[in-house]
């Protein structure tokens, strides 16, 4: 009998454990694209060349873009976490567009990049969203990410 309680007992735990670490993977995910994307303001800092800041602005969006095409691709998402997945890629893409004066957009000018990836470093800093994903699919989309810095 003292088993059984022990065991039901650390199964509780267990399971409060796993709910816990989903709980905190789900918000790594946004923190992980913006740790990804801070990076690449501060690269975009340390150049002069205007064609390779905006080479590094567009491999950046570029790479969050692949990184979920791939999460979408190589998992099972509920329709809810598929939505979430396009709306991000969808505000990522515009903002590449707005870069490279695409979809109805001017062209960023060279002397204004900086100020364009410090622009979209806030707004995806302040971007209200919250991406509800498994731990699983937390941990794809911080691998590809590495994969393709």
């Amino acid at each position: 009998m003292m088993k059984r309680i022990q065991l039901f007992i650390t199964t509780i735990i267990l399971l409060f454990a796993i709910q816990s670490s989903v709980i905190a993977q789900t918000s790594k995910i946004t923190e992980t694209f913006k740790q990804h994307f801070n990076e690449t303001v501060q690269k975009v800092h340390e150049t002069e060349d205007h064609q390779e800041k905006r080479s590094i602005l567009n491999k950046s969006y570029s790479n969050m873009i692949t990184a979920l095409d791939h999460i979408e691709q190589k998992t099972n998402l509920t329709d809810e976490e598929i939505h979430q997945l396009h709306s991000y890629k969808n505000e990522i893409a515009e903002k590449q567009n707005e870069l490279n004066g695409l979809d109805g957009f001017s062209e960023v000018q060279d002397e204004d990049l900086l100020e364009f990836s410090e622009y979209s470093q806030q707004y995806f800093e302040q971007a209200n969203r919250t991406i509800t994903l498994s731990v699983t699919t937390a941990l794809l989309i911080i691998v590809i990410i590495l994969l393709l810095a």
